[in-house]
């Protein structure tokens, strides 16, 4: 009875470490898990490290604003190819209140439906799901009662 009863001491007690083991496996695996990503993430911060060095020797702006728009070109790029984040463009499309958020609003009598005139801050996806909402200016169609209104008042003249 004594040796059933250590056994069953034993099984506990492995069963006990074997869940603190996996307890502290996925707390490392949460703690590093976008280690790869700040590796990538570094090496962008190298390149403008390296632009700014170069521009305080040259003082060309040209050259500067070049290399500036390359690093961003080459960011953007790394982060959709490896991670799956895709900035979306906006201007010119119809307002979608899934994609858009709203900040201003003009009417115009140039469209027919609400559509995206300005994009005020770049929208992003994550694979197939938006991450941030792009903040967009939309132009809205003039509505009836405007479009009347003024030929009511040439007509009372």
């Amino acid at each position: 009875m004594s040796e059933l009863k250590d056994q069953l001491l034993r099984k506990q007690a492995d069963v006990e470490n074997f869940r603190k083991r996996i307890l502290r496996e996925r707390e490392d695996a949460i703690r590093f898990a976008n280690s790869n990503l700040l590796l990538d993430l570094v090496e962008t911060i190298d390149n403008f490290e390296r632009a700014i060095k170069s521009s305080e020797e040259s003082k060309d702006f040209e050259t500067f604003y070049t290399g500036i728009d390359m690093i961003e070109k080459q960011l953007t790029s790394m982060l959709e190819s490896k991670y799956g984040l895709k900035r979306f463009e906006c201007v010119g499309e119809e307002f979608n209140p899934e994609l858009h958020e709203a900040i201003a609003a003009e009417e115009s009598a140039e469209v027919a439906t609400q559509t995206v005139i300005d994009d005020l801050l770049k929208g992003y996806m994550l694979h197939d799901r938006v991450l941030r909402h792009a903040k967009v200016r939309v132009a809205m169609p003039v509505s009836e009662k405007q479009s009347e209104e003024p030929e009511e008042e040439k007509t009372e003249e």
